[in-house]
């Protein structure tokens, strides 16, 4: 077997330090930024007017009003009487713009329907857009194996915070996931599920309202709350499959994670 290159080291570990919920790096050389700041900035010539820069926008994605876009989704998620009309809601949706980044189809879920336990990823990648299911990549393949071998198989309800393809399989964002949320609490509403599994760090921060990183997230219970106070559920988060593809060491704290699920559907009434 040939040695990792460093290109594919330098990688892993970045994806390490993403998924552990750190969000900037210090710099080799102290700067003094106080002293900074006390530079004024250079002024433009007499008579011209500074120029403002435009904010950046992708070509050919709205400019979402997230407000609008989620009373938009509330409306059509509470219209849906079963997962096949949501599923189809979900299709027509044209508020999120991850529609217009990309993605070839919505991918809203597999599994099933009325499943004591409900998987929530965050968002579909280059196969699952292929395919319109969500996890059926290399990472599904690992989580579905992961779920046959804790007992899991038939017993989960599968779906994502956000049901495009982000482009370039980046995470999907804080507002992206608003928009989508109302469709992820009528699912929960119409499976009925006993429980959550949270996979990965967008999904567990998203669903839960939390900033911690994913590393200190998993492995604990959370109490998941809609975000009109009618359902309450325990959930736990769990290291995203595509992690423990790039870090297969990590893979013991998500099997224990997937047992100790396990162990609570099946003694429910066990303190956690």
């Amino acid at each position: 077997m040939s040695e990792p290159s460093n290109a594919q080291l330098a990688e892993s570990l970045l994806a390490f330090w993403a998924d552990a919920g750190v969000d900037a790096m210090l710099l080799d050389a102290p700067v003094d930024r106080i002293a900074a700041g006390r530079i004024a900035p250079p002024q433009p010539p007499p008579g011209r007017k500074p120029a403002t820069p435009a904010p950046p926008r992708l070509v050919g994605a709205p400019v979402p009003d997230v407000a609008a876009a989620v009373a938009q989704a509330q409306a059509l998620a509470a219209a849906a009487g079963d997962l096949d009309a949501l599923a189809e809601a979900i299709a027509g949706f044209e508020a999120c713009p991850l529609r217009y980044e990309g993605a070839t189809r919505a991918v809203f879920s597999r599994g099933d329907r009325a499943a004591p336990l409900m998987l929530v990823g965050e968002g579909p990648g280059a196969e699952e857009d292929q395919r319109g299911e969500p996890f059926v990549g290399r990472a599904g393949q690992l989580l579905d194996r992961m779920l046959d071998a804790a007992g899991l198989t038939g017993r989960v309800f599968i779906t994502n915070t956000v049901f495009w393809r982000p482009p370039g399989n980046r995470t999907p964002t804080l507002h992206e996931q608003m928009i989508c949320a109302p469709f992820v609490e009528r699912a929960i509403a119409l499976v009925k599920p006993q429980m959550l599994l949270l996979v990965g760090g967008a999904s567990a921060k998203s669903m839960l309202k939390k900033d911690e990183g994913i590393l200190s997230l998993r492995g604990r219970w959370f109490e998941w709350r809609s975000n009109d106070g009618k359902m309450e559920l325990p959930a736990m988060p769990t290291l995203h499959p595509a992690f423990l593809l790039r870090q297969p060491v990590a893979k013991k704290r998500a099997w224990s994670d997937l047992l100790t699920v396990a162990e609570r559907l099946d003694r429910p009434d066990r303190p956690a």
